[in-house]
């Protein structure tokens, strides 16, 4: 049997394109093109789930199958290592023969690009383990069903059969682009409303846990924040409107382009709010930024909101310290040397990577925390308010400091969160009557591709 099969999956929602046809029915041999976040935890996965089956896993970059080989796996997910080592080498390889692997294989994936989009990051492998359904989409054909029915086959090995959805090719894309929009939707939502509780001294967590206690509402992704990131949501949010215009559909492509230009609101809002508490200038003034992944329990760092709150804040010629316990060095530099992201030597001059969060809060006048590690609970916050210039802020992107704002208070931190008015007494300061470099209603440099 060979079956080729494009995968796009999302988070908690694994979403196949089948086509081809099927010669046998029984699968032995599966061959995945693609060894980045999609095709390297999917299938490692599937060969712990299947141990009759042998899984292998190609890609033309060497350097990124070597890695997979070795003992530092190429990328960062909560369980991933001890699922590869309890089945490579067993039923589980990496390699670059791709032609080989593709002429043995009884099942093909092939991982566009690299793209994680069906991947729930800093929980994919529990998703994977013990997804909330799995849908498989094929051509309404005889040999269409029998290439979706061949890998329900293999689905069912861990997945319940109640489980295992299947529909036909549109279907399956669009259900793939809706969950997406449908999430990153929910985000912007309580983002707008986190702006109306700042200006009326309302608490966005109060307002988002009373609005989800209600049935029809549900609790989950009511977390407001800096702004969504990662590869999935702008995305597919995007691919949607560009689908809607293509079809003559304009009122909805323009519904669904706000959900985007809410997300760019609320990352020029807070940096708007951090030069306006540091009296309206952060001109060579030292910033922490602590956390540069889109979220937590990853080094993914694709669209992370964090550098576009750093794009703003060097715009308007801030030193930046950045801190982030699992993203590179070299990448923090390649995402912020983007042209649309900074200018000439912009980055040389004004940031620097740290290798502890107390180094990047040493002498700083703020820090912000853009990513939600829980780490970031459990610092010395009295050992770095000796350290900071005073008066010391906190800007908290993530609310994940909720819990400690009397005791930073009491250190004389100044707090300033999402959705929430927290310090009691905001030190006064005259307004120079200089406007920022950028403005709220601008839409940023860098512009999102389809």
């Amino acid at each position: 049997m060979t079956v080729m099969m494009c995968e796009v999956d999302v988070s908690n929602y694994n979403v196949h394109c089948l086509s081809y046809c099927l010669i046998m029915f029984e699968i032995k041999k599966i061959c995945c093109i693609g060894a980045g976040y999609v095709g390297g935890p999917t299938c490692s996965v599937i060969a712990h789930m299947c141990p009759e089956i042998r899984v292998t896993v190609v890609d033309v970059n060497e350097s990124r199958i070597n890695a997979w080989n070795s003992p530092t796996l190429p990328i960062y997910e909560p369980g991933l290592k001890e699922v590869v080592e309890s089945c490579r080498g067993k039923n589980l390889f990496f390699s670059t023969n791709i032609d080989d692997a593709i002429k043995e294989a009884d099942l093909v994936f092939i991982s566009v690009l690299s793209n994680p989009e069906f991947l729930a990051e800093g929980t994919a492998i529990k998703d994977l383990r013990n997804p909330d359904r799995v849908l498989i989409g094929g051509d309404e054909t005889p040999e269409g069903q029998r290439a979706v029915q061949a890998l329900c086959a293999v689905y069912e090995h861990w997945v319940p059969r109640e489980k295992i959805l299947t529909t036909n090719t549109w279907s399956s894309e669009l259900s793939k682009l809706a969950a997406n929009a449908f999430l990153a939707q929910r985000i912007s939502s309580i983002n707008s409303i986190s702006a109306l509780c700042e200006a009326t001294g309302a608490d966005v967590e109060e307002v988002a846990t009373a609005i989800g206690m209600d049935q029809r509402i549900g609790n989950k992704f009511l977390k407001a924040s800096v702004g969504f990131g990662g590869s999935c949501f702008q995305k597919d949010v995007l691919n949607l409107v560009y689908l809607c215009e293509a079809l003559n559909l304009p009122e909805v492509a323009r519904y669904w382009q706000q959900v985007i230009d809410m997300n760019d609101y609320q990352r020029r809002r807070f940096a708007s709010r951090i030069i306006d508490s540091l009296f309206n200038t952060v001109t060579d003034k030292k910033i922490a930024i602590l956390g540069f992944a889109f979220k937590k329990d990853t080094g993914d760092t694709r669209e992370s909101s964090s550098i576009y709150i750093s794009k703003y804040l060097m715009d308007e010629g801030a030193h930046l310290h950045i801190y982030d316990p699992k993203v590179p060095r070299e990448q923090i530099v390649v995402d912020l040397s983007h042209p649309g992201v900074s200018q000439d030597d912009q980055v040389s001059r004004l940031v620097t990577i740290s290798k502890d969060p107390y180094e990047a809060c040493d002498g700083a006048h703020a820090v912000v925390i853009c990513t939600e590690w829980d780490m970031f609970k459990e610092l010395d916050y009295e050992r770095i308010h000796k350290k900071m210039l005073k008066p010391a802020f906190i800007f908290d992107g993530r609310r994940v400091l909720d819990g400690l704002h009397n005791e930073l208070q009491t250190i004389g931190f100044q707090i300033e969160t999402i959705g929430k008015k927290v310090s009691s007494k905001r030190i006064p300061y005259a307004p120079s009557g200089e406007i920022p470099k950028f403005s709220l209603q601008d839409p940023p440099n860098k512009k999102p591709r389809v």
